[in-house]
This record gives C-alpha cells, structure tokens and sequence, in this order.
C-alpha cells in the first residue's frame, strides 16, 4: 500500500512515551498506546532520545533519528511489533555481546 491510499486521519499529530508505553495521537482524533517492550530501540533509549522524534513518510510515520527507529501508524494500528530480529541500539550490542574471533587479533 502506499502512502497515497493511505487515509489522512492516521497522520501522525503527536508521540509521546512513558516508562511502558508509546502514545501516539492521529489526526481523526484516535490515541494509539502500545507497549514499550513491543520497540527494542525505544525501549533501551533514554525519554530525551524518545523525545526526540519527527514525521515522516508523507505524515504517517515516525522517525527517531538517535536512535534510527521507524514506525508506521499503519503498523501501530495492527499491533505489529519490531520483527524478532531487530537490532538493539548499538551501545547496547557492544556492551552485551560477546567477544568474536576477530576481537582477539
């Protein structure tokens, strides 16, 4: 689908977070709340880094440049969290991860 199918009510107007949850507000008036949890990236960034957002995609969408995380409101109405394999944000994979072979050279 593309964005000029998409139906102006689900432009993004404001995003906030909580400890738990992302809320988004859209232009036909609806408040989408989801869990953190469901956005590795959002959940590991600090509440200045998830304050940190801009529209994007033609108003549909949300953009985290810190942390480069994007989310549709088309998604966020299907309750579709962050695929399985999304990378947490970088800081977190080094500080976790374990050494490789190329570490020790």
């Amino acid at each position: 689908m593309t964005t000029s199918t998409l139906n102006p009510g689900l432009r993004v107007k404001d995003v906030r977070c909580t400890d738990d949850e992302l809320i988004v507000s859209i232009a036909d008036g609806r408040t989408i709340s989801v869990p953190l949890v469901w956005y590795p990236r959002l959940l590991a960034a600090s509440p200045e880094q998830r304050s940190h957002w801009q529209v994007a995609g033609a108003g549909f969408g949300i953009h985290w440049p810190e942390i480069d995380e994007d989310l549709s409101t088309e998604g966020l109405l299907a309750g579709a969290p962050a695929p399985a394999s999304a990378d947490p944000p970088r800081s977190s994979r080094s500080e976790n991860r374990r050494p490789s072979i190329a570490d020790r050279v």
